[in-house]
């Protein structure tokens, strides 16, 4: 059974960052791409940030140049740098894995304001 785990959420003022980390296990964590995905209220999901097996990284226009995907996949986990917090970036933040899992985690908030 696949489980994924997401820490590192909170709150943080405009500017500053946050890492989140999702934690898998139940699954072969190095051939499946990862994702990064949030939710504000009354919104639909949408993605953040993706990660291939062979680390090719894929963003969000909204996100480029401040956000980073990274993977350790002798941990098992997911990473996600956020630099630059605007409150934009509130949301519940969810680690996605893809095919041929496709399992959610439980999300994290993320609360960015003064």
């Amino acid at each position: 059974q696949v489980q994924l785990v997401e820490s590192g959420g909170g709150l943080v003022q405009p500017g500053g960052s946050l890492r989140l980390s999702c934690a898998a296990s139940g699954m072969i964590f190095s051939i499946s791409t990862m994702g990064w995905y949030r939710q504000s209220p009354g919104k639909q999901r949408d993605l953040v940030a993706t990660i291939t097996s062979r680390e090719r990284t894929n963003y969000a226009d909204s996100v480029k140049g401040r956000f980073t995907i990274s993977r350790d996949n002798a941990k098992k986990t997911l990473y996600l740098q956020m630099n630059s917090l605007e409150p934009e970036d509130t949301a519940v933040y969810y680690c996605n894995a893809g095919p041929p899992y496709n399992s959610w985690g439980q999300g994290t908030q993320v609360t960015v304001s003064s």
